[in-house]
């Protein structure tokens, strides 16, 4: 499992519009985001005590969460994720999901899982099972990506963040609100070193880094 640096930093609609300026200077944008940016729709796991949310809240150090994604509305394409987090290093591992399987799984339907041949899809069985994992809340954002080959670094501008806890509805158009007061995020990711020219583009005055968490803004309705 490799793990990168992770900054967070939560801003201004001006401080995106200077970074957005900046990064198309310095960095491309990434490939796969048609008109320089993608929707991003997550279904958050976590246990009845909210483990996953506590230990975010409570800045636990070595802490992990699963997600079900899929990009711009396209249910052809959705993964399985696991975010593990040790320090201020992240790492992410993914598995291939249909739409009949992520179906099954919001309706309670496991059993196929054991038998999956994908360890992740194993290990999300194994701790619905054990810790009673179940989908809790439903993440929307809009997303733009920037990308700099030395260092491995990806850059990412977050905002319109939405939420509902009709979990059920993952699958379906629409179905989200405004989740609160949610500011916009700057992402910096990067493995063993950040480039200069990149930490030169991002640096705002008085920002700081920040534990933001998507997932922990959109518990707000329950």
């Amino acid at each position: 499992m490799d793990f990168r640096h992770e900054w967070k930093h939560e801003i201004s609609y001006l401080d995106m519009l200077a970074l957005r300026q900046r990064l198309r200077a310095v960095a491309q944008t990434d490939r796969n985001a048609a008109g320089g940016k993608y929707l991003i729709r997550s279904l958050y796991f976590d246990t009845p005590s909210d483990k996953a949310l506590h230990d975010k809240l409570n800045g636990v150090s070595r802490r992990e969460k699963f997600r079900i994604r899929y990009y711009n509305g396209d249910t052809g394409v959705i993964y399985l994720e696991k975010k593990s987090k040790v320090g201020g290093l992240g790492s992410k591992q993914r598995a291939l999901l249909s739409a009949q399987e992520a179906s099954a799984i919001l309706q309670g339907g496991l059993t196929w899982m054991l038998d999956s041949g994908r360890p992740l899809v194993q290990e999300l069985y194994s701790k619905m099972r054990t810790e009673l994992l179940r989908p809790r809340t439903i993440v929307d954002y809009t997303r733009e990506p920037y990308v700099y080959p030395a260092g491995n670094v990806r850059v990412t501008l977050d905002y319109n963040i939405r939420t509902s806890l009709h979990c059920a509805d993952f699958l379906q158009p629409g179905v989200t609100v405004p989740a609160g007061d949610a500011p916009m995020i700057l992402e910096v990711k990067w493995d063993a070193f950040l480039p200069s020219v990149i930490r030169d583009a991002v640096q705002l005055e008085g920002r700081r880094a920040t534990s933001f968490s998507k997932y922990a803004q959109c518990r707000i309705y329950g």
